[in-house]
C-alpha cells in the first residue's frame, strides 16, 4: 500500500513539475499576449473615430461656408440694383461676396480631401488592421489548444512510466489478502491480551451451626488482609473474569482510589499549564503590536489592559488552586505511604511555584501599565492633586488640562476609581459632588478631514473627507484626535486623517496637521 501510494506522489510531482508549473507560466504569457492583442483593437477603433470626426467637422464648415457666400452674393446683388447705394458700398459687397466664395471653395477643397483619407482609413481599418488583429488572436487560441493537447498526451505519458509498477504493487496486495490466516489473527490477539488469570477453585462448605472461628478457603477470591472475605462475585473481580456482564455506570461504581486519582492528575498534561504555553498563548493574542497596546486610543488600551490582568490573575488562580491540591495530596501521602510517594510530588510542586512567580510577575507589568493608563500611580496622584487644586473658572486653559485628566473614556463619561480616594485622602465635599454630572468637553479649535475615516473600533468616530468638525482634544503623543460633530457624537480619529487648527488661547494657536 506505501508503494502504491507513493507511485500516485511521483504522478503528482511530475505533473506538478512538467505540466502545472509550464502551463501556469503559458497562462501569463497569453494573458500578456491577448492584452496587447486587445490594445491594439482599441487604438485602431479610437483612431477610426477620430477621422469620422474630423470628416464631420470639414463637412460642417464646407457646409457653413457655402451658406455665407450665398447670403454675400445676395447681398452684392441687392447692394448693386438700389440706385441709392454708393459705389463705394457696392464694391466693398462685391469684394466680399468673392472672400466669401473663395472661402467656400477651399472648404470644399478641404471636406474633399479629409473624405478621401477618411474612406482609404476606413477600408484599412475593416479590411487590413481589424482582420489581422482577429487573425492575432485566433491564432494565440491555437496555439493555447495545442499546449493543452500536448499537456493531456504528457499526463498520459507520466502515468503509463508508473502502470508497471501499480500493477505489481496490486499484485502483492492482493497476495497479501489472499495469504490472510484469521486463526492465527486470533491466537496473536489471544495471547497479547490473555489475562493470565487461574480459574478459581471449588468453594468450601461453611457450617454455621459449629462455634468454632471458621479459617477462610484458600479458593475463595478473598484478597482482604483483616480476614474479611469479599464477595465471590465482586465488582472488582466481576470485571476481571467477567466481561460480558454489563458494568454498572452509576457514580458508586466509578469511585476509584486515591492513587489512581493521582497518577490520572500527573499523566494529564493539559490540565496544568505550563508558562510556556501560557506565553505563546499571550504573544497569538497580543498580536504584532506593542505589548502595552500603547497605538491604541487610551479607552481601548485601558479595555485591553484589564482584560489582560483579569485573564492573568485567572491563571494565577488556577495554578495555586492546583498547587493546594497537591500539597494535601502530599499531606495524605505522607500519613499514608502505602497510598504514593510523596517525594514524586515535589517535581510538580516546584514547577507550579515557577509558574506562579513567573505569572505574578507578568500581572504586575500589565498592572503597571493600567495604573498609569487610569493615572493612579503616585506621580500621576500627585500631578492630579495640584492641577485640582489650580482648576479655576478664570483659567481657560487649566481648566481644559483638568478636564482632560477627569476624562478617561472616549464617551466623556468618568469613574473614579477607590484606589485613587485612598491616595487624595481627601474628604467628600458638597465641592466635590459639583463634578459628579461633568460637562462636556469644551472645544479648543477647529479641524478639517483630510482624508475619509471608517471608525470601526469602539471609541472611535467616522469622518468624511472635507467635513469640518470641533477638536476637544489634541494629540497626547499616541497619534489620535478627540474630535467632536455635534453634543452626541465625538470619538478619536487617527491625527494624520486631519488638519487641526487650535484656537489662539489654546497652546500657543499653532496650526499643524
Amino acid at each position: 500500500m506505501n508503494d502504491y501510494a507513493g507511485q500516485h506522489e511521483v504522478i503528482s510531482e511530475n505533473m506538478t513539475s512538467q505540466i502545472t508549473t509550464e502551463l501556469a507560466r503559458y497562462v501569463q504569457e497569453l494573458k500578456q499576449e491577448r492584452k496587447s492583442h486587445f490594445h491594439d483593437g482599441r487604438k485602431a477603433q479610437q483612431h477610426i473615430e477620430t477621422c469620422w470626426k474630423q470628416l464631420e467637422s470639414s463637412k460642417r464648415r464646407f457646409e457653413r461656408d457655402c451658406k455665407e457666400a450665398d447670403r454675400a452674393q445676395q447681398y452684392f446683388e441687392k447692394m448693386d440694383a438700389d440706385i441709392n447705394v454708393t459705389k463705394a458700398d457696392v464694391e466693398k459687397a462685391r469684394q466680399q461676396a468673392q472672400l466669401r466664395q473663395q472661402m467656400a471653395e477651399d472648404s470644399k477643397a478641404e471636406y474633399s480631401s479629409t473624405l478621401q483619407k477618411f474612406n482609404h482609413e476606413q477600408h484599412e481599418h475593416y479590411h487590413t488592421h481589424i482582420p489581422d488583429i482577429f487573425q492575432k488572436i485566433q491564432e494565440m487560441e491555437e496555439r493555447r489548444i495545442v499546449r493543452i493537447g500536448e499537456s493531456m498526451k504528457t499526463f498520459a505519458e507520466v502515468d503509463r512510466q508508473v502502470v508497471p509498477i501499480i500493477g505489481k504493487c496490486l499484485d502483492e496486495i492482493t497476495r497479501a489478502a489472499e495469504s490472510i490466516s484469521q486463526k492465527d489473527d486470533s491466537q496473536l490477539v489471544i495471547e497479547a491480551f490473555k489475562s493470565g488469570f487461574e480459574p478459581p477453585g471449588d468453594v468450601d462448605f461453611e457450617d454455621f451451626t459449629q462455634p468454632i472461628k471458621r479459617a477462610v478457603s484458600e479458593s475463595s477470591l478473598s484478597n482482604s488482609k483483616d480476614g474479611k472475605p469479599e464477595s465471590r462475585f465482586s465488582s472488582k473481580s466481576k470485571g476481571k473474569l467477567w466481561p460480558f456482564i454489563k458494568k454498572n455506570k452509576s457514580p458508586k461504581q466509578q469511585k476509584e482510589p486515591l492513587s489512581h486519582r493521582f497518577n490520572e492528575f500527573m499523566t494529564s498534561k493539559p490540565k496544568i499549564h505550563c508558562f510556556r504555553s501560557l506565553k505563546r498563548g499571550l504573544s497569538l493574542k497580543l498580536g504584532a503590536g506593542p505589548e502595552d497596546f500603547s497605538n491604541l486610543p487610551p479607552e481601548q488600551r485601558r479595555k485591553k489592559l484589564q482584560q489582560k490582568v483579569d485573564e492573568l490573575n485567572k491563571d494565577i488562580q488556577k495554578e495555586m488552586d492546583q498547587r493546594d491540591a497537591l500539597t494535601k495530596m502530599k499531606d495524605v501521602y505522607i500519613k499514608n505511604p502505602q497510598m504514593g510517594d510523596a517525594a514524586s510530588v515535589d517535581h510538580k510542586l516546584a514547577e507550579l511555584g515557577q509558574n506562579l512567580e513567573k505569572l505574578r510577575s507578568e500581572a504586575q507589568k500589565f498592572e503597571g501599565w493600567l495604573a498609569e493608563v487610569e493615572g493612579r500611580l503616585p506621580v500621576r496622584s500627585e500631578q492630579t492633586r495640584r492641577q485640582s487644586g489650580a482648576c479655576e473658572p478664570q483659567n481657560t486653559l487649566t481648566v481644559n488640562h483638568c478636564a482632560q485628566d477627569r476624562e478617561s473614556s472616549p464617551d466623556g463619561s468618568y469613574t473614579e476609581e477607590p484606589s485613587q480616594e485612598n491616595e487624595m485622602k481627601a474628604p467628600a465635599t458638597d465641592f466635590d459632588d459639583e463634578f459628579d454630572d461633568e460637562e462636556p468637553l469644551p472645544t479648543i479649535g477647529t479641524c478639517k478631514a483630510l482624508y475619509t475615516f471608517e471608525g470601526q473600533n469602539e471609541g472611535t468616530i467616522s469622518v468624511t473627507e472635507g467635513e469640518t468638525l470641533y477638536v476637544i482634544e489634541e494629540d497626547k503623543g499616541d497619534g489620535w484626535t478627540r474630535i467632536r460633530r455635534n453634543e452626541d457624537e465625538e470619538g478619536y480619529v487617527p491625527t494624520s486623517y486631519v488638519e487641526v487648527f487650535l484656537e489662539k488661547n489654546a497652546k500657543g494657536a499653532m496650526t499643524y496637521i
